[in-house]
């Protein structure tokens, strides 16, 4: 007789789903995950490997579990880049902002609270939410996938979340959300609860404007979250982190798991800090990449959402899953994210570009024959 994952006794709320996770396929391009495409540079390869080896040597003791000269080099590198000058006390990390999200969400959600996200937007807020226990409530998008103000702040008074998220960068879509936009939220929250908000930024060093930093000021329920993932290229790493109010960091410290960020990742971070300026050299590359794209795609007769991302989202396809192999048999994996019309393509190399542009300009040729 079979054993599955039915016939275990999971949570109800958990029963029928599938976990998050993109398709990882044997192919010449891969552009469906949102990776930075260019490898490490060499010297902070060798100055990870010197780091690594000085903490190996003490791995039969536990690692800082404050991580406090990482939060410094994060609150450093925050304040050099974001405008606004943050410190230690305002800085958390953990592995990954999708971690840094779960402990928000322990710390201010769970059974009998509720989160809201305007949806389509980072399908992990939901899926965190879910695994929390939290409810998860989709708020309103306009058809350009905008966030409009008054619909967004009905939505906020009728359901009272505890939690709220704003992503810009938007994930999928590609588009950033103005600080007007933030603040009408932020102020909605407060007025209906108060509730918490989480700005997730995890690709905001790709923006055309600025980090919404400042606006932590004087907004001690207002929480940035960062990764280290998409502009410091080091995906796997795992490695993100918040900016906010000094209580916000003492809170989710309640949930934390004890020494949770391991001696190897502190050390490779920072490393990898030690190393920003050229890192973002990389970045700069990417966003004109990522223009090129988007002029590209609109040339050939593409619809294309702005982006402030390293990915453009672009359409709109009566069968968006077919169009998705269309372009897999030609060699190049996109991401099909299950919004109805539409596709999305991270930013690759200018050589992993051309091989999707072509791609996606035969596909436009066999549709219109």
């Amino acid at each position: 007789m079979s054993f599955g994952i039915d016939d275990l006794p999971v949570r109800d709320e958990l029963r029928g789903k599938s976990p998050y996770g993109a398709p990882q396929l044997d192919v010449p391009v891969r552009l469906n995950t949102n990776e930075n495409p260019y490898p490490l540079p060499e010297p902070l390869v060798e100055r990870i490997a010197e780091r690594v080896r000085h903490a190996a040597r003490h791995l039969n003791r536990y690692p800082d579990r404050d991580a406090v000269e990482l939060r410094t080099r994060l609150a450093e590198y925050l304040t050099k880049t974001g405008g606004y000058e943050v410190a230690l006390e305002n800085v958390w990390a953990a592995n990954g902002s999708n971690e840094v999200i779960q402990q928000l969400l322990q710390t201010f959600g769970g059974p009998g609270r509720t989160a809201m996200g305007f949806e389509p937007s980072y399908s992990m807020h939901a899926l965190i939410a879910r695994g929390t226990g939290t409810g998860w409530i989709p708020g309103p998008r306009e058809e350009d996938f905008t966030i409009d103000v008054a619909a967004a702040e009905k939505a906020i008074a009728e359901n009272r979340p505890d939690v709220v998220f704003v992503t810009t960068p938007n994930n999928p879509t590609g588009n950033a959300v103005p600080a007007g936009t933030v603040l009408a939220l932020y102020e909605a929250a407060q007025a209906a609860k108060p509730s918490m908000v989480v700005v997730d930024e995890a690709y905001i060093e790709f923006s055309h404007g600025n980090s919404l930093l400042p606006l932590i000021e004087g907004r001690p329920n207002l929480v940035l979250s960062r990764t280290m993932s998409k502009a410091f290229g080091a995906a796997g790493l795992r490695l993100g982190y918040l900016a906010a109010h000094p209580a916000v960091v003492d809170a989710v410290q309640l949930v934390r798991l004890p020494y949770h960020l391991s001696a190897i990742t502190q050390a490779t971070a920072l490393a990898a800090l030690e190393h920003t300026d050229t890192l973002l050299k990389y970045v700069e590359q990417l966003k004109s990449e990522r223009d090129r794209l988007v002029a590209e795609l609109r040339a050939l007769g593409y619809d294309v959402t702005d982006s402030d991302a390293n990915f453009v989202q672009f359409g709109r396809f009566a069968d968006a899953h077919e169009a998705w192999r269309g372009i897999l048999d030609r060699g190049v994996l996109v991401r099909d994210n299950g919004v109805p019309g539409w596709l999305r393509v991270s930013t690759g190399t200018p050589q992993e570009n051309d091989a999707f542009l072509d791609a996606v300009r035969e596909l436009k040729k066999e549709y219109s024959a």
